[in-house]
């Protein structure tokens, strides 16, 4: 940190901006919980920032985000999709300047894609559902009706969309083609179906330490859990040794504010995936608790410490 950076820290209150949505609720909750601690508010969409490589500048308009104390990131862009590694190779290029980012892009880089997620964890020896990966039609359908009921989904993606379940008496090439053209990937991630029981778990960490687990409900008649398809949450308590093995999944990646996907089933539980965004309305409307206020607040304790 420079002697200029660390006077700023320890004497007036840092500026802290915030990458994501502008208008998005996470975004702006996070943005509010900001301002209200430092009075300095500043929303970053990196689809519109511009990169000076030769002066070294990454800018927002007139803000050059090397002049900030620190960049806190909830979300990379309005979809998931290949443009989102670009966008954290700039937000890595603002960290070589000496910004504090909460979770440093070099740490997200490893779980936006699916597949890189995925295959981290399981060779890590984490269980998770049977999984093939292809870009063979004819190896995912066999996969799939080897399976029974598949999941395939989407390489990019958050809260499930583009998820589609698939059985072996689908027209499996059909569905795969649409599958292909709509997600516009070649690979197809295919996972067996579990039985859920009509939920799953996000068990949320800050800094490694455990925050608090909700679950996510499905709706009637849904077979996924998430919001967009009808689930609610609602707070759930789960074993110590559930909590044991999310916690250790969630330090493979070492973000700041992360939830841990994680399905009870009749044998055993199973990991989905880690988060790299948090779970701020899951916190809200599961356990009561203000996700953007307790994320701010530990990143002005690690200022200050800094």
């Amino acid at each position: 940190m420079t002697e200029e950076r660390r006077s700023r820290v320890q004497g007036p209150a840092p500026r802290i901006g915030v990458v994501g949505v502008g208008g998005g609720w996470s975004t702006e909750a996070l943005a509010d919980a900001v301002e209200a601690r430092t009075g300095f508010r500043a929303v970053i969409e990196l689809d519109r920032v511009v990169a000076d490589l030769a002066s070294g500048q990454v800018l927002r308009g007139d803000l050059d985000l090397g002049s900030l104390d620190a960049l806190i990131v909830k979300k990379v862009g309005r979809e998931y999709g290949p443009d989102m590694l670009d966008r954290l190779e700039l937000l890595r290029f603002v960290e070589t300047r000496g910004v504090r980012i909460f979770s440093s892009p070099r740490r997200i880089l490893q779980m936006v894609d699916r597949v890189a997620c995925t295959t981290t964890l399981v060779a890590r020896g984490f269980p998770m559902p049977p999984t093939v990966l292809t870009e063979d039609f004819d190896e995912a359908a066999r996969a799939i009706e080897r399976f029974g009921q598949a999941v395939v989904k989407p390489i990019y993606s958050t809260k499930a969309r583009g998820f589609r379940l698939l059985s072996a008496q689908d027209d499996l090439k059909a569905e795969l083609e649409r599958h292909r053209r709509e997600t516009g990937h070649p690979l197809f991630y295919i996972q067996k179906k579990l039985d859920l029981s009509g939920r799953d778990l996000g068990v949320i960490f800050l800094a490694g330490r455990y925050v608090g687990t909700y679950a996510r409900v499905a709706g009637a008649g849904a077979w996924e859990t998430t919001i967009h398809s009808g689930g609610r949450y609602e707070a759930f308590e789960p074993p110590a040794a559930v909590v044991d093995l999310a916690a250790r999944a969630a330090e493979v990646f070492g973000l700041t504010l992360t939830g841990v996907d994680v399905a009870l089933t009749p044998d055993g539980p199973v990991l989905f995936e880690v988060s790299a965004f948090g779970g701020f309305r899951g916190l809200r409307e599961g356990l009561g608790l203000d996700g953007a206020a307790l994320l701010v607040d530990h990143v002005l304790g690690e200022l200050a410490g800094a």
